[in-house]
C-alpha cells in the first residue's frame, strides 16, 4: 500500500509517497505565492494550497497503481487563520503563522486578561503569530467579514477539509492557537468567550493518527484514487516533522532549520514552562512536548544569499569560511521579528561588530551561527527546567549544511542525529497515514521500525569553548537593543 504525507509549507506544499515498508517513491513540490500586503503582514490564498495540491498529487501518483493509495495525512504551517462563510467560501486570504499584525491584541491578552489565566486555560501565553490573536484583529478591523465566519481553521485542515468535508483538526496543530486546554485535550470555554467564539465555528478534535473520514467520491475521481482513501488528521509542520525524524515518547529533541527555526522536546507527560518562553503543546504521538520557535532561521541565509549577495551558490558562499569560533560580527536573527523566548514581533534583524576588516565569509558566518545562538537560547530555557539533552535530531533544508551542522552541534553542545530520510513534516504526515490506516500500531512503534540515523555529529570540545564565549557575548546583544525596536 501507498502512503501520502503532504507538507503544506510557506513557500511551497511537498507531497511524498510512501510505501508500507518506509520506502519513499516519489516527493513532488509546488510552489505558491506568498503576499506582504504591509510591513509585518504575512498572507497566502488557501485557493492555491488546494489548486497546487491537488496538482502534486496528480503528479505523484502519476506512475504507481493508483488504487493501492490507502492513505493521506498532513504536515502543516501552524497558526494561520482560515475562516469559511456558511458556504464554504474563503472570506479573506489566510493570515499567517509569520505575521506580525497583532502587537496590540497579543498584548490585550497577556497584559488585560493576563498570562497567568491563559496560561492556566490554554498551558501558553498570546505570541502575536497565535491564531487567537488575529480572530480578535479580524473581530476589531474587519467587522463585516468576521459577521460571515462560519468555521476557523488551520491551513492544513483546509486541504483536510476540500478533501472529505470533514471539518477536523488535530490536537497538536490546536495547540498553537491559543484556544484549546493544551492539558485536557479540549476547547477551552474560557478563550471561546474572550474571543467571542462558539464551539460551532471551531473544528472536531482528533489524534494526528486517527482516521477524519474518507475522500469524496468527486475528488477520487478527479486524482484516479478509490473511494475508500482514508483521510487522517495530521499534524502541525512541527510535531509532524517530530514523528518524520522519530522524536517521539519520553525526553527525544529535534532541531528544524526551515523557513522558521525550532527545538522540539517530546514526553509523555504534560509540563509548562512557568515563564512560558517555551511553547507547551500535544504531541502527535498521543503525548506532549516543549518547543521553542524562531520566527527565521533558514530564511535569514536565504534572505543574505538571495536577496543582499545575489547568489544561489550556498555552498560556495560557505566554502571560505573557516574561523569558526573566531568571528567577531554578530548578527541577530530577528527578519520577522521573533517568538521564543523573546516574544517579541517588532524586534528585526541586524548585524553588529563590523569593522575595516570585515569579509563577506564573516558576515555569511555571522548568520549561520546568529540561528544557532538563537536556537541556544530556547535550549537554554529547557535546560533550566531541569531537562537533560545531550543528543538531537535534525532537520530542515538548512540542516543539509555540514558546515552549518558543526556550528549548530557546538554551539549547542549536543551530538546531531543525521537520518537516512530527511524529509521531515511530508514524511511524518506519510508514517500518520500509515498509523492510520492500520499498518503500525502506533506512532512510536511506526518510528522505531522507519526511522534510520544514518551518521552523527559531534560537537567539537575546542569550539564548544570558543563558541561558549561568543553566545555570552551574543546574549547581552538583544536586552541591550531592545528599546531600538
Amino acid at each position: 500500500m501507498y502512503y501520502i504525507g503532504v507538507d503544506l509549507g510557506t513557500s511551497a506544499v511537498k507531497l511524498l509517497l510512501m510505501s508500507g515498508d518506509g520506502t519513499i517513491a516519489k516527493i513532488v513540490s509546488k510552489e505558491y505565492d506568498l503576499s506582504f500586503p504591509h510591513p509585518g503582514w504575512s498572507e497566502q490564498k488557501p485557493e492555491d494550497w488546494w489548486a497546487q495540491s491537488m496538482a502534486g498529487l496528480k503528479e505523484l501518483t502519476a506512475e504507481v497503481d493508483k488504487s493501492l493509495v490507502a492513505g493521506i495525512s498532513f504536515g502543516g504551517q501552524m497558526h494561520g487563520l482560515v475562516t469559511l462563510d456558511a458556504d464554504d467560501n474563503v472570506i479573506r486570504p489566510a493570515i499567517l503563522w509569520n505575521d506580525g499584525r497583532t502587537g496590540k491584541e497579543t498584548e490585550y491578552l497577556n497584559n488585560v486578561i493576563g498570562k497567568d489565566k491563559l496560561s492556566a486555560y490554554t498551558a501558553n501565553i498570546a505570541f502575536a503569530g497565535f491564531t487567537a490573536p488575529k480572530i480578535l484583529w479580524m473581530q476589531e478591523n474587519e467587522p463585516d467579514l468576521w459577521a460571515k465566519v462560519a468555521k476557523i481553521m488551520l491551513p492544513k485542515d483546509y486541504l483536510a477539509y476540500k478533501l472529505s468535508g470533514s471539518f477536523c483538526t488535530d490536537y497538536s496543530d490546536a495547540s498553537g492557537m491559543l484556544l484549546l486546554d493544551v492539558k485536557n485535550r479540549c476547547w477551552s470555554k474560557e478563550m471561546m468567550d474572550i474571543c467571542h467564539v462558539s464551539e460551532s465555528q471551531l473544528p472536531k478534535l482528533y489524534e494526528s493518527y486517527e482516521v477524519v473520514g474518507t475522500i469524496k467520491p468527486e475528488v477520487a475521481a478527479e486524482l484516479g484514487f478509490t473511494n475508500d482513501v482514508k483521510i487522517i488528521a495530521g499534524a502541525g509542520d512541527n510535531a509532524a516533522a517530530a514523528v518524520g525524524t522519530g522524536t517521539v515518547g519520553e525526553g527525544k529533541c529535534n532541531l528544524s532549520i526551515g523557513t522558521s527555526g525550532t527545538i522540539f522536546i517530546s514526553s509523555k507527560n504534560f509540563t509548562v514552562d512557568p515563564a512560558n518562553a517555551l511553547h507547551s503543546f500535544d504531541h502527535a504521538d498521543g503525548g506532549y512536548h516543549l518547543m521553542g520557535c524562531m520566527l527565521s532561521a533558514a530564511s535569514c541565509n536565504k534572505w543574505w544569499m538571495d536577496e543582499i549577495l545575489k547568489t544561489k551558490d550556498y555552498p560556495a558562499e560557505q566554502a571560505g569560511i573557516k574561523n569558526l569560533g573566531e568571528n567577531r560580527v554578530f548578527y541577530l536573527p530577528y527578519l520577522m521579528g521573533e517568538r521564543s523566548p523573546h516574544n517579541n514581533p517588532d524586534a528585526r534583524a541586524m548585524f553588529i561588530g563590523m569593522s575595516m576588516d570585515t569579509t563577506r565569509e564573516d558576515m555569511t558566518q555571522a548568520v549561520l551561527e546568529g540561528v544557532a545562538f538563537g536556537l541556544r537560547d530556547s535550549l537554554e530555557v529547557a535546560r533550566s527546567q531541569g531537562i537533560v539533552i545531550e543528543r538531537s535530531k535534525i532537520c530542515g533544508g538548512g540542516a543539509k549544511s555540514p558546515l552549518w551542522q558543526q556550528i549548530i552541534a557546538s554551539v549547542m553542545n549536543l551530538k546531531l542525529d543525521i537520518l537516512e530520510n530527511e524529509e521531515g513534516p511530508g514524511l511524518g504526515g506519510a508514517i500518520l497515514a500509515a498509523v492510520g490506516c492500520g499498518e503500525y500500531a502506533s506512532v512510536e512503534e511506526a518510528c522505531d521500525k522507519l526511522v534510520k540515523v544514518k551518521t552523527t555529529v559531534e560537537p567539537d570540545p575546542e569550539l564548544i569553548r570558543k563558541y561558549e564565549e561568543r553566545y555570552q557575548e551574543f546574549k547581552k546583544l538583544y536586552p541591550t537593543v531592545k528599546s531600538l525596536f
